[in-house]
């Protein structure tokens, strides 16, 4: 494994148009609330822009000649202009909230349905936190673009070209005065920007760390305490955190620096307003009114600039976000279907490995020059040491990752020939660390299929002999799992895992070290209901046990990636090779045990 499997990728430019406009596709489907919101927008800024100008018209047309019937009117025009500015504000932020929660379910759907059809490759190289972190908080970072960024931008900048046309229609000499200011507020934004953009970064890239390496550890938390390495594990935990919280402290002090600085820049530019434009005043060139309408202004110019740095903040880390999730969508699975697959809906389960080769990594094998035939409803066993490339020789059956060396053939059909799932739908895998939802047991066993009804899950329960513990629980198949079963012991996890797989009806089925981890009670129950059930269907046992693997048509002994023997039990025995080696070492153990009276 890579060392930078749970380093985060750092990505993200402060604006990339091709992302934007792949980001605007999403809006697509609500372009027409989308316009509606931008036409509110526009219509509540001139709303907004409205009431300076009412209070110079008060003041110059009513307060200075005293009257108070006038003033009246105004004021009502002027509260009336208040409450249809927020009323239209409400409905704008209803519509791009509703929007935005639609584009974040379309999004989440999206990338859920493409995680879900990755090979296991894919997997390997990309810890589960991460993963969670494109579909949880990446896409809430878009949510911020959507409802407060695309589209507010467009009434920040409406707002801003409104207030410049009235300061300059009021007084354009102290419109310039006001502009003044305005270089030592662009360098400080652009100062802003670059320090805010590297601390997003730093908080998304630990933020992702930080989720990947809790979901691990919490995942392996039976290790961690019979290991006794919760304190070093709580260490490496603090190292994270703290370069998290190193990055929130770096982004809020930027913020509480430069918007302080804004509100200074526009006291300053305030005060010489006033300095400036009384002058004007008193020297009958300009009027009060709109000197106060001008000063109101000059007061709202500076809160859209203030709105569009926090813009540029959503923009970028939307940015950011934007490239991780769609570096996943983008990203092909190794499984490649072909365009027009083989029909393969119901396969008998002839199987044949020829001339096949495997590597996870280029130069480096761990299957070579496989060459096997399973026939249709012939039970096979696989056997060999740890690392001899059983497992990996079933995954590759289930197609669960690409090969390019050799073929592998069911009924005759190159499996590169059939689309995935058809493959996978005549296929029943039980691994020896069976993982169980939450939820009920039924549900477990039916998997969400509407094709298996309550009767076929009870059925394949009794006949494997779950139905005795089943029955025995709480509400029976009703019964509630926790988290990968945990409420259940690793037998009964076993029972359900084999009813599950029967229930499915597959051609063929594949148990992979699945009665290891079972005491010998239960082994015996699962044998029986094997020997009953398993007729007519093609079996592959993998099993270091080699007593659970006598009745079985055929043993395939592997070693170093190689098929190096194959026959019976007793043909094997007789070769005193490999197998021989194998049985000898497990009964030999046994022999000492019962010897030093402890079985």
């Amino acid at each position: 494994m890579s060392d930078n499997y749970h380093v985060e990728e750092v990505l993200g430019k402060a604006y990339d148009s091709r992302l934007m406009k792949r980001l605007l596709l999403y809006l697509k489907p609500y372009r027409w609330l989308v316009t509606v919101s931008v036409i509110i927008l526009i219509v509540s800024s001139l709303a907004q822009l409205a009431g300076p100008y009412l209070t110079k018209i008060a003041i110059d047309d009513y307060i200075v000649k005293g009257d108070s019937q006038g003033l009246f009117k105004i004021i009502l025009l002027f509260l009336g202009t208040i409450g249809i500015g927020f009323s239209l504000q409400y409905f704008q932020v209803y519509l791009m909230e509703y929007v935005g929660q639609k584009v974040m379910y379309d999004l989440r759907m999206q990338i859920f349905s493409k995680v879900q059809g990755m090979d296991l490759k894919f997997f390997d190289n990309n810890p589960v936190g991460r993963i969670l972190t494109r579909i949880t908080s990446d896409v809430e970072t878009l949510h911020e673009l959507f409802t407060s960024g695309v589209v507010a931008i467009f009434g920040d900048i409406f707002t801003l070209i409104g207030i410049i046309i009235m300061m300059l229609t009021i007084n354009w000499q102290m419109a310039l005065v006001l502009f003044s200011v305005m270089p030592f507020l662009i360098i400080a934004t652009s100062l802003f920007r670059k320090k805010v953009r590297q601390a997003y970064r730093d908080v998304r890239t630990t933020t992702a760390r930080i989720n990947a390496f809790a979901q691990e550890h919490i995942t392996g938390i039976t290790e961690v305490q019979s290991f006794t390495a919760e304190d070093r594990t709580f260490n490496s935990f603090d190292d994270i955190n703290r370069e998290l919280r190193g990055a929130h402290v770096r982004s809020v002090f930027y913020y509480a620096v430069f918007f302080p600085f804004v509100e200074l820049i526009g006291a300053i530019s305030l005060a010489l307003i006033i300095g400036y434009g009384g002058n004007l005043v008193l020297g009958g060139l300009l009027t009060l009114g709109a000197l106060v309408a001008f000063i109101q202004y000059a007061d709202r110019f500076f809160q859209p600039i203030r709105d569009l740095s926090e813009k540029y903040n959503i923009l970028q880390s939307a940015m950011a976000s934007s490239e991780r999730i769609f570096k996943l969508l983008d990203t092909n699975s190794g499984i490649i279907n072909p365009a027009k697959p083989t029909s393969a809906i119901k396969l008998k389960g002839r199987i044949e490995f020829k001339d096949f080769s495997f590597a996870y990594e280029e130069n480096n094998p761990v299957l070579k020059d496989i060459n096997l035939k399973i026939g249709a409803g012939e039970k096979i066993a696989i056997v060999g040491a740890t690392g001899s490339g059983k497992t990996t020789l079933i995954s590759l059956l289930c197609r669960f990752y690409e090969y390019e060396k050799g073929d592998i053939q069911v009924d005759g059909i190159s499996l590169k020939s059939m689309n995935e799932k058809d493959l996978r739908e005549n296929i029943a895998l039980v691994l020896q660390d069976v993982f169980l939802f939450s939820g009920d047991i039924t549900r477990n066993i039916r998997l969400f299929s509407e094709n298996i009804s309550d009767e076929a899950v009870r059925q394949a329960a009794v006949e494997i002999g779950a139905d005795k513990f089943i029955s025995k629980l709480d509400g029976g198949y009703n019964y509630r799992l926790t988290e990968r079963g945990a409420n259940l012991s690793v037998g009964q996890r076993q029972l359900i895992a084999f009813a599950r797989a029967l229930a499915f009806d597959p051609a063929i089925l594949i148990l992979d070290e699945a009665t290891s981890s079972v005491d010998t009670e239960t082994e015996i129950l699962i044998q029986k209901a094997l020997k009953r059930l398993l007729a007519n269907r093609t079996s592959i046992v993998i099993a270091h046990r080699l007593s659970t693997i006598k009745g079985v048509d055929r043993i395939v002994v592997m070693h170093k990636g190689q098929i190096r023997e194959m026959g019976t039990h007793e043909e094997l025995l007789q070769k005193q090779g490999i197998y021989f080696k194998l049985y000898q070492l497990q009964y030999k153990d046994q022999e000492v045990l019962v010897n030093n009276g402890n079985v």
